[in-house]
């Protein structure tokens, strides 16, 4: 189990995790922008949160069974940092948004990175993950 006193994963102003993706992971509503809602998946990534990452996930795109292979797969790599590039829209108010992020891993003792441009939905009156727009 994570300590709560530790360093959120997302990196967000240096939060302690119980003060950060900690409350938006026990109640998707807290997740007040698009950025917020991608910075809590990149920390259920880091924490194996399964779960979460379903729930955080558009209904449309849904999938316990590749969440179960994005799990094993998450847990097998040393999870670096999260680095936002860019957002668009995404705020309270808004029904859509895009973040543009990189997220660095070891794996195979290598460093590697995830650089994508998500599309992220309000379903349900809460912040979804939708789809990916670009992969580099």
């Amino acid at each position: 189990m994570l300590s709560k006193d530790i360093l959120c994963p997302c990196g967000k102003n240096q939060n302690l995790y119980k003060d950060c993706c900690q409350l938006i992971h026990q109640d998707i509503y807290k997740a007040i922008t698009s950025e917020d809602l991608m910075r809590s998946r990149y920390s259920a990534f880091v924490l194996c949160n399964g779960e979460y990452l379903l729930q955080s996930h558009s209904s449309e795109y849904r999938n316990p069974t590749t969440i179960q292979h994005t799990i094993q797969w998450a847990k097998s790599v040393a999870w670096n940092r999260l680095e936002i590039i860019s957002k668009s829209n995404g705020n309270f108010n808004d029904t859509e948004g895009t973040v543009e992020f990189k997220a660095y891993f070891k794996e195979k003792n290598k460093l590697d990175v995830i650089h994508e441009n998500s599309y992220f939905i309000k379903e349900n009156n809460h912040w979804v993950y939708d789809k990916e727009l670009s992969y580099n």
